[in-house]
């Protein structure tokens, strides 16, 4: 290999390794699921809001667990979830909450930070559900995002199978 092939390919990397690691939008993963339920707005929004549903229908979710307020605005969260074959734990507050409308929580840990936001729709044959997950990976971790768009993507369709399941 000749020396300016060399250099070419150690430029393209230090380009993408830079881009990773300081253009927010490349290190994000989004992930979304819309449920057309039977449930009643009253229902669907009491059943999502309590964060603690979450062992029921994402089969990802080892536990979650309330760590303080009444569920809305504020009230905390443990959220420890199974992704590619390691467990995590994500701390979660409660950013936003408008009944029968919206719910947004924020989780946090070392490796990544998660926005979850879940916006609830009357129609005529019950409530439209739409969930969506935001990851963003922090530091180092961002050089993995593109790799594992793959089993985030197998994370979203459990999810939507478990939400169309305790949804209906």
């Amino acid at each position: 290999m000749n020396m300016k092939y060399a250099l070419a390919i150690l430029v393209v990397l230090v380009v993408v390794v830079g881009l990773l690691l300081t253009v927010p939008s490349l290190s994000r993963v989004t992930l979304s699921a819309t449920v057309e339920s039977a449930k009643s707005i009253d229902e669907a929004f009491a059943y999502m809001a309590d964060f603690t549903t979450t062992t029921e229908w994402d089969p990802a979710t080892v536990v979650t667990e309330k760590l303080s307020g009444d569920g809305g605005l504020g009230s905390r969260y443990r959220n420890v979830t199974e992704f590619n074959g390691t467990q995590t734990q994500l701390e979660y507050v409660v950013t936003d909450f408008r009944a029968n409308d919206r719910v947004e929580l924020r989780g946090e840990n070392k490796t990544l930070s998660a926005v979850d936001t879940m916006t609830f729709r009357k129609t005529s044959s019950g409530t439209r559900v739409t969930y969506t997950a935001e990851f963003t990976f922090k530091g180092v971790y961002r050089l993995a995002s593109p790799f594992l768009r793959g089993a985030f993507s197998k994370l979203e369709a459990g999810a939507l199978q478990g939400l169309q399941q305790h949804l209906r």
